[in-house]
């Protein structure tokens, strides 16, 4: 169902998953992994008008007594779906050049904006080094919030263990993540040192 309520642009993948992020607390934990999705789903479709609180009602109503969904609902599409889910991404042409190379030390910003973001907390402020240079994506912290898609190139940012954690990580190891281009800042090699 989310799939065809994606399809059909009554909001988009970023606001869905920032409509599950902003759950309260004791919904989420008492919940599904799909109870979730349906109260972002609804969250989303209420927000944005395309369901009035009293349609909600009556059509749950309806199907807990029984009733069936009408015949032009989308859940009926399902080919239609599938032509969706084969056709969706998030890639996009830009005209900007990377600002980063594979090699270049960056550090995460440590930002903490308000709504939806792609960047972990336990990340930010912390140096790693870009393994990988993607191409340029939706940028979720915009798109989920009717911001438009702020398209932006991706990075595979390689961050030790011990970077991130401190004495406890288990030395050795790293975590690859990848960051939009906005949650990084060049590492010269003098403030490397320090």
């Amino acid at each position: 169902m989310n799939v065809l309520l994606l399809r059909r642009g009554l909001y988009n993948l970023d606001a869905f998953r920032h409509g599950i992020e902003t759950l309260a607390p004791v919904d989420y934990l008492c919940s599904s992994y799909y109870e979730r999705w349906r109260r972002s789903a609804t969250k989303q479709l209420l927000a944005a008008g395309h369901l009035g609180e009293h349609e909600l009602h009556d059509r749950l109503r309806s199907l807990r007594n029984g009733g069936s969904l009408p015949a032009s609902d989308p859940a009926r599409e399902p080919a239609a779906a599938s032509a969706f889910v084969a056709n969706t991404g998030f890639v996009r042409e830009i005209d900007a050049v990377p600002r980063y190379r594979e090699g270049d030390s960056v550090r995460a910003r440590n930002q903490h904006p308000r709504g939806h973001t792609r960047l972990p907390r336990y990340a930010r402020g912390r140096r790693g080094r870009v393994a990988r240079v993607d191409a340029a994506y939706v940028f979720p912290d915009a798109n989920a919030h009717g911001r438009g898609e702020s398209a932006q190139h991706l990075y595979s940012v390689r961050f030790e263990a011990r970077e991130l954690w401190g004495d406890v990580a288990e030395a050795g190891t790293a975590v690859y993540l990848d960051l939009f281009e906005s949650y990084l800042d060049p590492v010269d090699a003098h403030s490397e040192e320090s």
